[in-house]
C-alpha cells in the first residue's frame, strides 16, 4: 500500500500503520510467517522491501516459530530485528519467546490481538498477549491505530536501551483496530529516523575482537543470577518508557505515559480495561457524567512491567472498581488484569472494593450499555460495601 506523506492526518488502518512505521524505523531483518489478522502488516511490508524502499532482510519461513529463530539469530549478530505474528503465532513462539527475553535480545514485535483456539478463532481477545505475559518481553498496549504507530517507534527506543536490552510487545486489538480506517497524524521520515537513531549493539556474535556466547548452558550456580539481572532489567524499564514517552511528546506533541485516565480525578467508581474497548468505555463515562454519577476509566498503556504503584496511587480514592478483561487466566479467582490490580491494591488500609469481569472473547462486541451496566453495579457496591459476584463473565 503506496503511503504519500502529507501535511494533517491520513486515513490508515492499524496494520497499515504499523507496517508504514516499520518502514520509517528501516529494520535490518524481519522474519515473517503472517497469521490473520496480522497478515497485512507483512504484507505491506514486503511491498516496501520489494520497491526498495528500505534495506530490510526480509526472510520468509516456515512457521512463527522459525520466524522468532531467526529474530534470535539476527538480533545475536547485532541486527536491528522486528517481526509481527497473532494468536497461534505468537504461542508457537512461546518457546523463543523465553530464549528472546534471556539473551537481553532488542526484537520488536507487533502482536495483533487475536484468540487462541480451541474452538478455532479469528477474532479478537487478549488471550494470546496475556499467555505470553511472563515470558520476559516488555508489553505496550494502544487503544488507537494513532498509538500503535506512536507505541513502536517508541518500542525501538526501550528495547534498545542500555538500561534495558529486553524485547518488546506492541498489542493491538485484531480486526478492531488492525482492520479499522482512522485518521492519524505521520511522522515525517527525517524525523522517524532521527527519533529511533542508529541501532548500535553493545555486543554481539560478529566482532570477532570481542568474541562471545549466546545460549550456554547454566546450571545451578549461576542461573539463578541471570534471571535477578533479568528481573531488575525490566523493573527498571518502567522509567525508561516514561522518559521515551516524554520525549515522544515533546517531538511530536502526542505524549505517553504508563496509562492514561479518563475523568478519574473525582471519581467514585472506575473501571480498568485495556485496548479498544476503553474508547466504548469513555462514551459510557460521558453518559453517566451528564446523569451526575461520578465515574471514571483507567487504561492501562503498559503492562509488563506492570506499573503497580503508579496505579494504586491512581486508584486509591475510588470506593469501586470494576476490572475488565479480554481473557480469562482459568484460575476461577478472574482475569489476568484482575489479579495485578488486585494485588497492587492490596496493601491500602482503605482498599476500594474490586471485582473481576470478563468481556468480549473471540470477538463478541462489547457495547456502551455493557460498561453501563458494569458502572450501575460498581455504584450499588459502593452504596452497600458487598460485593455479591467477585468475578464472572459479560456479553454473553
Amino acid at each position: 500500500m503506496a503511503i504519500t506523506m502529507t501535511k494533517g492526518q491520513v486515513g490508515l488502518t492499524g496494520n497499515a500503520a504499523i507496517a508504514y512505521a516499520m518502514k520509517q524505523i528501516n529494520p535490518d531483518v524481519c522474519p515473517a510467517y503472517p497469521i490473520t489478522p496480522s497478515t497485512a502488516i507483512i504484507e505491506d511490508f514486503s511491498g516496501y522491501v520489494a520497491d526498495g524502499a528500505v534495506d530490510t532482510e526480509l526472510i520468509t519461513v516456515e512457521s512463527e516459530h522459525s520466524a522468532m529463530s531467526a529474530c534470535i539469530g539476527a538480533s545475536a549478530a547485532g541486527a536491528r530485528v522486528m517481526t509481527a505474528t497473532s494468536s497461534q503465532g505468537l504461542a508457537l513462539m512461546w518457546e523463543m519467546l523465553y530464549i528472546a527475553s534471556g539473551m537481553r535480545l532488542p526484537i520488536i514485535l507487533t502482536d495483533v490481538n487475536r484468540a487462541l483456539s480451541a474452538p478455532i478463532n479469528i477474532h479478537c481477545d487478549h488471550s494470546d498477549s496475556m499467555g505470553a505475559r511472563d515470558s520476559g518481553w516488555i508489553q505496550l498496549y494502544s487503544e488507537t491505530v494513532q498509538e500503535a504507530y506512536d507505541n513502536l517507534f517508541q518500542a525501538v527506543r526501550i528495547a534498545e536501551h542500555r538500561k534495558v536490552l529486553l524485547p518488546v510487545m506492541v498489542c493491538l486489538d485484531g480486526f478492531i483496530t488492525s482492520h479499522a480506517i482512522e485518521n492519524i497524524s505521520l511522522i515525517d521520515d527525517a524525523e522517524a529516523k532521527q527519533f529511533v537513531g542508529e541501532y548500535i549493539p553493545r555486543q554481539h556474535l560478529l566482532d570477532t575482537d570481542n568474541p562471545i556466547t549466546y545460549g550456554a548452558m547454566s546450571l545451578p550456580e549461576n542461573y539463578i543470577e541471570f534471571k535477578h539481572e533479568q528481573s531488575r532489567a525490566i523493573a527498571g524499564s518502567k522509567e525508561v518508557v516514561l522518559e521515551i514517552g516524554k520525549e515522544f511528546g515533546k517531538k511530536f506533541g502526542r505524549e505517553y505515559g504508563l496509562f492514561e485516565t479518563y475523568r478519574l480525578d473525582d471519581a467514585d467508581t472506575a473501571i480498568v480495561i485495556l485496548n479498544s474497548a476503553a474508547g466504548t468505555t469513555k462514551v459510557a463515562v460521558d453518559a453517566l457524567r451528564k446523569q451526575g454519577m461520578k465515574v471514571g476509566l483507567l487504561r492501562p498503556r503498559l503492562f509488563r512491567p506492570f506499573p503497580f504503584k503508579e496505579i494504586t496511587a491512581a486508584l486509591k480514592n475510588v470506593k469501586a472498581v470494576g476490572v475488565l478483561d479480554r481473557a480469562d487466566s482459568m484460575s476461577g479467582f478472574g482475569g489476568p488484569l484482575f489479579s495485578e490490580v488486585r494485588s497492587a491494591l492490596y496493601d491500602l488500609e482503605a482498599r476500594p472494593k474490586i471485582i473481576s469481569r470478563i468481556y468480549g472473547l473471540g470477538g463478541r462486541d462489547y457495547k456502551v450499555k455493557d460498561a453501563v451496566e458494569v458502572f450501575g453495579e460498581l455504584d450499588r457496591i459502593r452504596e452497600t460495601g458487598k460485593v455479591e459476584t467477585l468475578t464472572k463473565y459479560i456479553t454473553l
